[in-house]
């Protein structure tokens, strides 16, 4: 898992730490036609426009409502319950899930103005990330931030199938803002919110969500 500093985005429209993988595609389809192998060179530049799409970082247009919490992660929500414990938060909490396919861009966004209080990272497998047993035994990187209010929340990246890389640019102690770029889980996958329980959740069970601008609730 990269923990280096977000390092923003890049002049064109794509996420840095996607660039390498970008470059790199733009290299192999150069060598395939100077090689002649003109038809695996055709296959290389489809992949290369695959390469660059999925790493696609498009601004945002972030909501003004101070209570107002927004997705970290474009995708379609697939769980919301309440629950009596979880391994971030102190008290019982609501959860929300969102997962992410291999169409849906990739960088995650911070919820909510506040200070990040842990960043807990843990190994685990890759089974995939629909699956609700994945918050549990996938690798996984979780976040609690406590804001300005004294509230805390947590937004925990998870690793699925596909997925094998998360990135991750918070560290203890750091001041972040809502709908600010933090890192991404790259080739798809899912991320889970955990709210405290007064907290309106505004989305339901299928609903799709883009990072920084669809809101997912309010604080009260």
């Amino acid at each position: 898992m990269d923990k280096t500093k977000w390092p923003g985005r890049a002049v064109l429209p794509i996420a840095v730490p996607g660039i390498k993988f970008v470059l790199t595609a733009i290299l192999v389809t150069g060598m395939f036609f100077y090689l002649g192998w003109t038809i695996i060179a055709l296959v290389a530049v489809a992949l290369t426009f695959f390469v660059t799409w999925f790493f696609r970082d498009p601004d945002r247009t972030v909501p003004e409502e101070p209570n107002a919490l927004v997705s970290p992660a474009d995708g379609k929500v697939i769980i919301v319950q309440r629950l009596a414990e979880s391994e971030y938060m102190d008290e019982p909490c609501q959860k929300v899930s969102i997962f992410m396919n291999v169409f849906n861009v990739h960088v995650n966004r911070i919820p909510f103005d506040g200070v990040v209080e842990r960043v807990q990272y843990s190994p685990g497998k890759f089974i995939n990330a629909s699956f609700d047993k994945a918050s549990v035994h996938n690798e996984r990187n979780a976040i609690v931030v406590r804001t300005d209010a004294g509230k805390r929340f947590a937004f925990v990246q998870i690793a699925g199938l596909i997925a094998r890389r998360i990135v991750n640019h918070t560290a203890i102690g750091d001041r972040v803002n809502k709908g600010e770029r933090y890192g991404m889980i790259q080739f798809g996958s899912r991320l889970d919110l955990y709210l405290p329980l007064a907290f309106d959740i505004e989305v339901g069970v299928g609903d799709k969500t883009q990072a920084g601008t669809t809101i997912i609730g309010r604080m009260r």
